[in-house]
Order: C-alpha cells, then structure tokens, then sequence
C-alpha cells in the first residue's frame, strides 16, 4: 500500500471526540518511546511511515444540515460516522498495538487478516469537502423532478447514486460508507428544494 491510508476504529458512540484525543494521545507518547529506545540503543527503527509519524490525523467526521424549530431554521452539526473514528495511518498493525493502552472501546475494524481502510471512493468523497483540521461535509441542495433528484450544489451533486433514501422533513440523505466488507449506514444534510423551473 503506498501512503497511509484512512482507518476505521469502533469506539464507544457518544465519545468520539473523546476516543480521538485518547488516541493520539497514545500515539505520541509510543513514538516518544520509541525515540528514547532508538537513542539509546543508537539503532534505527522503522516506523513504517517515510515521516517517522505513526498517526497522521484522527477525527470524527460531521456533516451539516439544518432543523426547523417555531418556524425558524437552524444549523446544526451533526457526527457522520456514530460511534467510529478515522485514524490516517501508513502503519496499521503497529496503531493497533498502541490501541490496546487506550481504555475504553477502540478497535480497528478488521477483513479477514487484515485491517480494513476506508473505501477508496468513500475516503476521496469527504477528502473533497473536508480539510485537515475540519472534517465537516457541508450540506448539498436538491430539487425533485419526477421520481428523481436532482443536486444542484455540495458534495452529494454528481453523486446521487450514493443516496439510499431521503428523509426530506429533515433535511438529510441516508447514504452507505464502506470500510473493508463492513457498510455502515449513515446520514449528511440535504435540502429538498422546490422546482421552480
């Protein structure tokens, strides 16, 4: 596999930014270990990343979407993935040996023998709409034309065909993200809008 690749890890649902910061936590301090045993042994150890660092990023990703309430609408912010985190790693089997020092819920999710990345189609479609420091997919608009919608601005327009179901009252879209052979069921903003044309 070249570069690191984007990790799912089951945690503990409502404790995912919890779980993130835990993580890296951890990651760190065995990387400082491991620098301390490299300097003292004066050998060099390979850390499977051409960087020297075991977890690039963890995070939660969120989506947005919109409420009503007394009439008014409201943004809200809302977890993408319940009860998962994404950790973004070139070294797998060495992050899960670390995982075993959190307490609490983290495991990474596994095919068969190996450890199951994000599909490579899911990962690029929220690296599209997210950056480093704000995994946050921001909320697509649509219109209805027959049986059909249709999107005409966000990340879900050109890509329709990852829509399972609409839950129009409330604004959002369920959608199926794939890690390995595991589907997890989701939810991202989107607002029906009527067709004016």
């Amino acid at each position: 596999m070249h570069g690191a690749g984007w990790y799912v890890i089951q945690v503990e649902t409502g404790r995912e930014l919890h779980a993130c910061e835990a993580i890296r936590r951890a990651c760190s301090n065995a990387e400082q270990e491991e620098h301390l045993l490299t300097a003292e042994t004066d050998e060099g150890i390979d850390s499977g990343d051409s960087d020297g660092v075991l977890l690039r990023e963890c995070f939660s990703p969120s989506y947005r979407t919109q409420f009503k309430l007394h009439g008014e609408w409201h943004d809200e912010e809302k977890l993408l993935l319940p009860g998962y985190v994404v950790a973004v790693t070139s070294d797998p089997w060495k992050l899960a040996r670390v995982l075993r020092k959190v307490s609490g819920l983290t495991r990474l999710l596994t095919m068969g023998e190996t450890f199951a990345p994000l599909s490579e189609d899911d990962r690029s479609w929220i690296e599209r709409w997210t950056t480093e420091g704000d995994r946050t997919i921001p909320m697509s608009i649509a219109y209805k034309e027959g049986d059909s919608i249709v999107v005409t601005e966000g990340p879900l327009m050109g890509h329709e065909g990852m829509i399972v179901r609409i839950k129009r009252r409330l604004n959002l879209a369920e959608l199926e993200i794939h890690a390995g052979q595991m589907t997890i069921r989701t939810t991202v903003g989107l607002a029906v809008m009527p067709n004016t044309g």
